[in-house]
């Protein structure tokens, strides 16, 4: 039996999970969760990254001194876009910030002022937000923040983990691809884009694919930790949707997946990017995943939105689970209200917002938790039909199943209503996707895996899915209908 550790980190928590793969199977242990929370200081929001990295040492400790396994491999995934800045002695000068730092705010209309927004899509093929690495980037120049003058690398935060681990810093391929400055196309950093922003492209690192074995792990955390001094770590699907969408439990044909959590990460897996002004026009993005797969995909708010309001709810005295939030969704009056999604990206004061856009927007206002969170979900919904329609026109294709993985894919209120509103059949799960996608890219990486469709092969062995078919409800095409008026 083959033991691998995927330390996997959400934007709300992380894990170290021990992966174990034995005659085609995989089983999966959580050794350790914590939570992941933001530090917000007078300059800005930013991560507790040396937090994050005690909490990892202590996952590895489970492993390595309490259980005294051997580990094949160690591999950290992470969300995207985010960064630190490291100095000639190799230490960090610039501790990353939050992607919803307000520096960001509105970057892209910067950026885009001085290299016209479809050569930046020539460029990349990533989708615009201020979120995007190169916006930061870009902030972090406009500030004049004096890190930049002294850092000599840049490393995204699974490539900061990795570094840390080994003393190995690369940058690798699937979190890279989510910079806005790497090109899929040419398969290299898009240097000349940040020259012409007047942005350092001597900070960025070589660039490895996943599955690389970066080296063993560093005397002093193998002596921390009590793991083998030979335990190896392996950059594998950095980003947090390649290592999922390596999971999707998917057979050869019309298929597209959404890795649902935090946000919605919805597309399609493609041999070769598109980066054209179709693509350009919807906002799509290309990004590699694993095996030099291009993940054709949008970035949709999610269930950052229930998650916003849940917390609000709960400073409110009203602590409700998840559980109990789908039921009361389940329970409410249909369409009472619909809401674009992806325009409620900022933190706090969700329900109000919701009440006010709903009041802005002539509708009714939904007033219980149960009709709130029901808006949600049905208007994630309907944001998933509007986002497979451009898929199906971008691709000239239909595309028949949608498979939902990650923690989004619990809750069956949400997928039934995206059976219903796409009219397609929802496969959904695993809901460790990502997790499993870790340890499976090393795997491969080290040789027990023969490559991706082996990979997959092993998900559909180890996990169940449910399958949810359109139940034929009524009411979805009009729903669509004033989703639509919104989005115009």
């Amino acid at each position: 039996m083959a033991h691998y550790l995927a330390a996997d980190l959400g934007a709300e928590s992380g894990r170290v999970i021990l992966g174990s793969i034995a005659d085609g199977k995989l089983e999966l242990e959580e050794l350790h969760r914590f939570p992941n929370t933001p530090v917000r200081i007078p300059q800005g929001l930013y991560w507790d990254t040396f937090r994050l990295w005690h909490e990892i040492q202590q996952g590895l400790t489970v492993a390595g001194r309490e259980r005294g396994l051997k580990i094949d491999g160690i591999g950290v995934d992470t969300w995207g876009v985010d960064f630190g800045l490291f100095g000639a002695d190799g230490a960090l000068v610039d501790n990353p910030r939050h992607y919803r730092d307000a520096r960001n705010n509105g970057m892209t209309g910067r950026i885009c002022g001085v290299v016209p927004r479809a050569e930046i899509f020539g460029y990349t093929g990533i989708q615009f937000m201020d979120l995007n690495s190169l916006c930061q980037l870009y902030a972090v120049k406009e500030s004049g923040a004096p890190a930049l003058e002294v850092a000599k690398t840049l490393l995204f935060m699974p490539d900061i983990f990795s570094y840390w681990l080994s003393g190995v810093a690369r940058a690798e391929l699937t979190i890279a691809s989510t910079s806005q400055f790497y090109n899929p196309v040419a398969r290299t950093w898009a240097t000349e884009l940040l020259d012409r922003l007047g942005l350092p492209a001597g900070i960025l690192p070589e660039i490895v694919p996943p599955g690389t074995k970066l080296g063993p792990v560093l005397p002093e955390v193998a002596e921390a930790t009590g793991l083998d001094a030979a335990t190896p770590v392996f950059a594998t699907g950095g980003h947090d949707t390649a290592s999922a969408v390596a999971a999707v439990p998917a057979v050869p044909g019309d298929w597209c997946y959404i890795s649902s959590g935090t946000w919605s990460l919805m597309g399609a897996e493609l041999d070769e990017p598109i980066v054209n002004e179709a693509a350009l026009a919807e906002n799509l993005t290309n990004e590699v995943g694993a095996a030099g797969k291009i993940r054709l995909l949008k970035n949709i708010a999610g269930l950052w939105v229930l998650q916003e309001c849940r917390r609000a709810w709960q400073r409110e005295g009203r602590d409700y689970s998840y559980a109990e939030l789908a039921r009361l969704a389940g329970e409410a009056a249909p369409f009472t209200a619909v809401i674009q999604p992806d325009a409620f990206l900022d933190p706090g004061g969700m329900p109000e917002r919701i009440v006010a856009y709903c009041r802005k927007t002539g509708q009714a206002v939904p007033g219980q938790p149960g009709e709130m969170v029901r808006t949600i979900l049905e208007s994630l919904a309907l944001r998933y039909r509007q986002v497979l329609e451009s898929l199906e026109t971008l691709l000239g294709r239909t595309i028949r199943v949608i498979h939902i993985v990650g923690g989004g894919s619990r809750n069956q209120v949400l997928n039934q209503f995206v059976a219903d509103a796409t009219r397609r059949t929802v496969v959904a799960g695993p809901t460790e996707a990502t997790a499993a996608g870790n340890v499976l890219v090393q795997a491969t990486g080290a040789g027990l895996l023969r490559d991706l469709d082996e990979a997959r092969e092993v998900v559909r062995a180890s996990f169940p899915v449910e399958t949810i078919e359109p139940s034929g409800s009524a009411g979805w095409n009009e729903a669509y209908r004033r989703f639509q008026a919104l989005s115009n």
